[in-house]
């Protein structure tokens, strides 16, 4: 499926400048984001993601359609669609926010919106070849996924772009990773993101 959307991240971008394309193998689909995040609060929300898995079965997932956000003729965020599998999705976001907000962290003012960010415009205006390109993908089909898993992720943003690391995984009827979680030591960044995706 990310070679699918690389693909596709390839030919908008022969059509659109202006638009920071995201790396194929950095394709996500974000639950909650958020923001700058204390070490020592990471046990907190891992038990938090704990809590919010714990019951939920696995789900399959179909990627399709393009969009954009705020509208296709000004877009600002391209996105590849959720089909088959967005309301478990959703449910799944509703209870990552509910647990998190458990432990202090701010509920989602909007709701849940189910996507995969492909790239975002570096200023706002009218491309009529990037327009004409994401409506014609408003029905494309890009694979499904098994989603049997939580992860909490670290973005580490540079001039280069993002790139991320996962600190932990909570699987869907199975709990989490048994695996020590141990965070990597890795240089300081600008700005550190974190958030589960």
């Amino acid at each position: 499926m990310r070679g699918a959307l690389g693909r596709r991240i390839d030919t908008l971008g022969r059509v659109a400048g202006g638009v920071g394309w995201i790396a194929a193998e950095n394709l996500h689909l974000t639950l909650k984001f958020l923001g700058r995040v204390d070490e020592a609060r990471l046990g907190e929300i891992r038990a938090a993601l704990d809590r919010a898995v714990a019951g939920a079965a696995p789900f399959e997932l179909r990627i399709e359609g393009l969009g954009a956000f705020p509208t296709t003729t000004r877009p600002r965020v391209i996105w590849a669609g959720v089909a088959d599998g967005g309301r478990a999705l959703g449910e799944l976001a509703a209870r990552v926010d509910a647990e998190l907000a458990g432990v202090g962290f701010e509920r989602e003012a909007r709701a849940y919106s189910a996507h995969v960010t492909l790239g975002r415009a570096r200023e706002p205006r009218r491309h009529p070849g990037l327009t004409a390109a994401i409506e014609k993908g408003a029905g494309e089909r890009f694979g499904t996924v098994r989603v049997d898993r939580v992860s909490l992720m670290r973005s580490d943003l540079s001039p280069r772009g993002a790139r991320y690391t996962e600190l932990s995984s909570h699987h869907l009827m199975g709990g989490p990773d048994m695996a020590p979680h141990t965070p990597p030591r890795s240089e300081p960044s600008r700005e550190t993101r974190d958030g589960p995706r």
